[in-house]
């Protein structure tokens, strides 16, 4: 039993951070003109936040069609935020992913389905273990078009629960990319009690339920 709460404990101080209350809304955030990344060499950039950025990197760089996912801070007032700075939940900003796609590949409405299908779409200020307004979920449109997709992916996965969907929808304003040591955490840390605890069960998941749109050696 004593082994079994060392464990638990472990798992709990190993995550993406540790558990910070924050009622952190910001109406002029809200309210703002979106911001919209141009396309680069055919690639289009979407922004998505909902828990611990290791996790929703790794998700997002299974799919077909993504070339790259980076984890930073998005959604908040706070310039140049550290994740230190992020883990107090007073920036405002909540744990993001920049993913970098092709258009002719995966779809703007695709990723819409996989941000939703991916989490639990109910659970307030953070996912699984993590808890804290920095661990909100958060998705981030950049014109009237991609606020339509979302509302209406929202619309339908509302269907299929009792309880309200707790992510937010708001213009995307900046992406703050996190600091080197976070980027593929996932992939460089297989062995770290919560990479094996909480973000590998949780791509399997996420695996298992979209086995059609992953890459060829992601499926198996």
């Amino acid at each position: 039993m004593k082994l079994l709460l060392l464990n638990f404990l472990s798992l709990v101080l190993l995550g993406c951070g540790n558990e910070t209350k924050s009622n952190a809304t910001h109406q002029e955030i809200a309210n703002a003109e979106p911001m919209e990344v141009p396309a680069q060499d055919g690639l289009k950039k979407a922004y998505f936040a909902s828990g611990c950025f290791w996790c929703v990197e790794a998700i997002y760089e299974s799919i077909e069609g993504v070339e790259e996912a980076l984890s930073g801070y998005s959604g908040g007032h706070t310039k140049n935020p550290t994740y230190e700075q992020s883990n107090t939940g007073k920036t405002g900003h909540a744990e993001a992913v920049e993913v970098i796609y092709d258009p002719e590949v995966v779809s703007f409405k695709t990723l819409v389905e996989v941000y939703f299908g991916s989490q639990d779409p109910t659970q307030v200020n953070g996912q699984g273990p993590d808890r804290g307004s920095q661990y909100r979920s958060i998705i981030f449109y950049q014109n009237a078009e991609q606020k339509k997709i979302i509302e209406e992916v929202k619309a339908q996965v509302a269907n299929n629960y009792d309880e309200p969907i707790a992510a937010e929808i708001l213009p995307f304003q900046k992406f703050w990319k996190a600091e080197d040591y976070h980027q593929d955490y996932e992939k460089n840390n297989p062995n770290n009690p919560y990479i094996r605890n909480v973000s590998i069960p949780r791509l399997n998941r996420f695996k298992s339920k979209f086995p059609d749109i992953l890459k060829e050696n992601e499926s198996h």
